[in-house]
């Protein structure tokens, strides 16, 4: 493949279960973009089709400055695909296999990612598949969210996706992975593993089967980050256990209070929120 549309592909960037994300030059402007490619297989599939066009619909309704914008949509014969702005400094989850972040990466990225899921919130769009692989960052190292195809619109009737178990076994909340009715709380919980895997270098939950990691999402305790790094302050034990709490109203009532509480923490001003609080 060397063309698709009027993009001049430079190479692959990655290739998943659903589509291929190549990396390409817009001739005409002169910039680099990221282009996804829905499989050639699965575009007989009213589903897969359905997430990949919600995709897209979903991040052109969204238009927030951390959300990677879209720049085009077509057809490749018969695959549609999106192009999307290019993210050079690549993901979180190949950054966490480098290195950690420090206090001031940590702050900026929950600040950051807080912003973006707390707008689609208000607007009835629920991610479903936060995780490391879906933010990206630019030039800049700036954060990004990406990957809005499983997203939810929770103002509109339930269609095919009900009756499916979508997301990725490690980050989902225990709502979802029941099949019940999910609101933004649910990305909530998914940035609560993030935030666990972050500050530990490890999952929560880990088995060796995917039916076995959702089950312990929904029943088995949360875990103490301080289990695994005993030098970590209590304060963050505190954190992730609301951040993941089982029941959806005992979680934080927004994105942006979670990203508060991570600042406080950081900076060593957590005893100093609680007396304001």
């Amino acid at each position: 493949m060397k063309k698709i549309g009027r993009y001049e592909i430079v190479e692959e960037l990655g290739k998943g279960e659903m589509a291929s994300v190549y990396l390409a030059r817009d001739p005409f402007i002169k910039r680099e973009v990221a282009i996804k490619v829905l499989s050639y297989e699965l575009t007989n599939d009213p589903l897969f089709l359905q997430f990949f066009y919600q995709e897209a619909e979903a991040i052109a309704s969204l238009e927030h400055p951390t959300i990677v914008p879209i720049y085009d949509f077509g057809l490749h014969g018969v695959q549609p695909y999106i192009v999307m702005r290019y993210m050079p400094n690549g993901s979180l989850k190949s950054r966490l296999k480098r290195r950690g972040l420090n206090r001031q990466e940590l702050c900026d990225l929950m600040g950051r990612l807080a912003e973006g899921l707390d707008e689609a919130h208000a607007l009835g769009i629920v991610h479903r598949d936060v995780k490391p692989s879906n933010i990206l960052f630019n030039q800049s190292n700036d954060a990004f969210l990406t990957d809005f195809g499983l997203a939810k619109f929770t103002r509109r009737k339930s269609g095919m996706t009900g009756v499916l178990l979508v997301g990725t076994p490690e980050y989902m909340s225990p709502e979802q992975v029941q099949r019940l009715q999910v609101d933004g709380r649910s990305d909530i919980y998914s940035l609560g593993v993030i935030l666990y895997l972050i500050l530990t270098g490890k999952h929560p939950y880990r088995a060796a089967s995917a039916a076995r990691i959702t089950s312990a999402h929904v029943h088995a305790p949360i875990p103490s980050v301080r289990s695994v790094i005993p030098e970590l302050p209590e304060m963050w034990d505190e954190i992730i256990g609301r951040a993941m709490a089982k029941a959806p109203e005992s979680r934080y009532d927004n994105t942006q209070a979670l990203a508060r509480d991570v600042a406080y923490a950081t900076r060593g001003q957590w005893h100093l929120r609680a007396v304001q609080a």
